[in-house]
C-alpha cells in the first residue's frame, strides 16, 4: 500500500512540476485588433511561448509591447501583470544585421536592422507597426506564437 501512495505523490510532483514549466515559458493571449487578418481574428486565443530574440526566425508571428512614444521612459511590468498589459502582435519580418525591407524606409533611415531590434509587420495593409513605427525592441518580446488555441469565428 505505500507503494501506491509513493507513486501517487512522484505523479502530484511531476504534474506540479510540469505546470509550473509551462506557466514560465507558455502565455495564452487574445488577440484583440485586426492588424494579423486574415491570419488571426478578434478574439482568438493563441499560446505564445517566451523566446528571447536569438530564437525568433523571419516570419515568425510575435507578441510585443508596442513602442513607447518618444520621450517616455516605460517602467517595467511585474511579470504577473502580463494579462493587463496591451500587446501586439504582428509578423517578423527583419532581424538584427538584416537589411531593412523597403516597406519600412519610410520610417527607418538605416539599411540594415541594428542589434536589439526587430521589424515587424501586421498581415493586414492597415496595420500600424514597423512601417510607421520603426524598429520595434527586442526588450519588449514577449514571444512566438506557437498555434493558436481557439477561433473566434
Amino acid at each position: 500500500m505505500s507503494w501506491v501512495v509513493g507513486a501517487v505523490l512522484l505523479v502530484v510532483a511531476i504534474v506540479a512540476g510540469a505546470v509550473l514549466w509551462a506557466r514560465r515559458r507558455l502565455v495564452l493571449v487574445t488577440v484583440d485588433g485586426s492588424s494579423m487578418e486574415p491570419t488571426l481574428y478578434p478574439g482568438d486565443r493563441v499560446l505564445v511561448h517566451r523566446r528571447g530574440l536569438a530564437r525568433v526566425r523571419p516570419g515568425d508571428i510575435v507578441v510585443l509591447e508596442p513602442p513607447a512614444p518618444a520621450g517616455v521612459m516605460r517602467v517595467p511590468a511585474a511579470p504577473r501583470a502580463l494579462d493587463s498589459r496591451r500587446w501586439n502582435i504582428k509578423r517578423a519580418a527583419a532581424l538584427p544585421g538584416d537589411p531593412v525591407p523597403p516597406a519600412a524606409h519610410n520610417a527607418v533611415d538605416l539599411q540594415r536592422v541594428p542589434l536589439g531590434a526587430l521589424v515587424v509587420f501586421g498581415d493586414n495593409a492597415t496595420s500600424i507597426d514597423s512601417r510607421q513605427r520603426g524598429f520595434f525592441s527586442a526588450t519588449d518580446l514577449l514571444g512566438v506564437v506557437v498555434r493558436r488555441v481557439s477561433r473566434a469565428r
